[in-house]
């Protein structure tokens, strides 16, 4: 059934995705059309930067009474978000409403960890830095348009992957690319959020020192082989792929994953990588392979006590048991966002 509001042609539209999502294996469970008489549930990331959380507070409120809505703003700090968030997707499916993350993209994925799992839909207030799942769904960055996206705006069924039982949004990955990110994380907390110091942290990283392979067995379908490369990167995201020059962009229009190994090379082969990246020619390089999928299990060689494996997903990073399974997810996120003329990807082009 499509959402309450849409008109006839966003309706066909509607259909149209749901049975493309069928087609390529994919459950389309539908939530209950939102009641506007309930509050939605606000996550907000306290440990936002540049204050965010102290300000955003009053920008939901106006927002939400001005349109004569409701709404429970909860504060969470970065070892409380996932049990809040978990307790608002429950408030908010048995309230036929909406959970909705307020932060960057780690806040959103375990925000989106709880709808996904209870099945409400999912509303975003992009408070990051790159803010790539927002950004690629057509959600402004400039949170009074974001929430009036949230507030006139239903629920569309959109593409999540998944690495072992996590949900991931944008990316997912082992080796060189979790370092990436906790030297980042390093970084922001002494000379703050931005894109130069993001790009400063992966500068210092990649000239740090001697980067050790990866050894992994990759299983596709029929087809296994032994590979060894720096990192694995594995991406859900039409912006941050396309930004970089990656054609495999297009496999998330078929419902598969897009997948990107370096092949061994040193630091200044790393150097070049990080400048076509930076300029979107990643694709044009010959020590870059990608290739596109829709489950693929990875079985790191690690020794004779290695059972686990460093991974990052949507900026987090953290350690998982081998063997590592990536897929595409069987159930879709239900987003609530700008219902656009492909029905499901919003814009991928540059900020809103």
């Amino acid at each position: 059934m499509a959402p309450q509001g849409l008109t006839r042609r966003a309706g066909r539209i509607w259909h149209a995705l749901c049975s493309k999502m069928a087609s390529a294996g994919t459950t389309t469970r539908h939530p209950a059309p939102i009641d506007s008489a309930a509050p939605l549930q606000f996550v907000i990331n306290a440990a936002s930067g540049q204050h965010k959380a102290a300000t955003i507070g009053p920008v939901i409120e106006d927002a939400l009474r001005l349109n004569g809505r409701t709404g429970e703003l909860l504060f969470a700090h970065p070892d409380q978000l996932s049990n809040i968030a978990q307790q608002a997707a429950a408030k908010a499916f048995g309230q036929r409403s909406a959970v909705v993350a307020v932060g960057g993209d780690g806040t959103i994925n375990a925000v989106a960890q709880a709808a996904h799992a209870k099945g409400c839909a999912l509303g975003v207030l992009p408070q990051g830095t790159f803010n790539y799942f927002a950004r690629t769904h057509g959600i402004p960055a400039d949170a009074t348009r974001a929430l009036q996206t949230l507030l006139t705006c239903e629920p569309v069924p959109v593409q999540v992957g998944m690495i072992n039982d996590q949900v991931f949004l944008v990316n997912a990955s082992l080796g060189l690319y979790p370092e990436l990110l906790q030297n980042r994380e390093t970084f922001k907390t002494r000379f703050g959020r931005s894109r130069l110091v993001a790009f400063g942290s992966a500068l210092v990283t990649m000239l740090g020192g001697v980067h050790r392979l990866l050894r992994l067995r990759i299983e596709r379908s029929e087809d296994s082989r032994d590979v060894s490369t720096s990192t694995l990167f594995i991406g859900n995201n039409r912006l941050q792929l396309e930004q970089v020059g990656l054609a495999q962009a297009s496999a998330l229009d078929h419902g598969c994953l897009a997948a990107v190994m370096l092949r061994p090379i040193g630091v200044l082969a790393m150097l070049g990588l990080l400048l076509r990246g930076s300029l979107g020619k990643l694709g044009e390089a010959d020590t870059v392979e990608s290739f596109q999928f829709h489950r693929m299990v990875v079985r790191p060689r690690l020794g004779w006590n290695g059972l686990r494996v460093k991974v990052a997903f949507d900026g987090e990073v953290n350690w998982m048991r081998t063997p590592i399974e990536f897929k595409v997810s069987a159930t879709p996120l239900y987003l609530i966002k700008p219902l656009t003329e492909d029905g499901a990807t919003g814009h991928a082009g540059g900020s809103t």
